[in-house]
């Protein structure tokens, strides 16, 4: 692969205790676990980065299919939820549900930009294979 952008961020800290901030400094964040996990809940955490960046990525990824198949995705939003937990084997994997909401398309438009969108998202392409991804059109 050709990068045409690089993104750096550094954790510090304790990790899920910590901080992370990106090289830029756009992005500058305590980091805490869930009071799920025992933490405080005070801070954001991996799983809640994880679900804005896919999120966003996936819109983009749903507008530019949307052009390509002349369904119309203005106003239309995407929700990531990323669940953790065990994976049975000592470690932690992930799960992730989006819900795609596209107000201007039939349910059938939506569904076909929702799975065209699913196969050009680096998100989508990086987690195929590796966690479970599930996706539904929701009106």
């Amino acid at each position: 692969m050709e990068a045409i952008y690089t993104a750096i961020a550094h954790a510090s800290g304790g990790g899920r205790d910590g901080h992370v901030r990106s090289e830029d400094d756009r992005l500058d964040l305590d980091t805490r676990p869930p009071t799920e996990m025992g933490g405080t809940g005070d801070g954001t955490n991996p799983e809640q980065l994880f679900a804005a960046g896919y999120s966003a990525c996936f819109l983009s990824a749903l507008h530019v299919v949307g052009k390509r198949l002349g369904v119309d995705t203005t106003d239309a939003e995407v929700s990531a939820s990323v669940s953790i937990g065990s994976n049975g084997e000592g470690g932690f994997g992930l799960a992730v549900e989006l819900d795609v909401y596209i107000p201007k398309a039939s349910r059938e438009q939506a569904q076909e930009a929702a799975d065209a969108a699913h196969t050009v998202c680096p998100y989508s392409n990086a987690t195929r294979g590796n966690i479970d991804v599930t996706i539904s059109v929701v009106e």
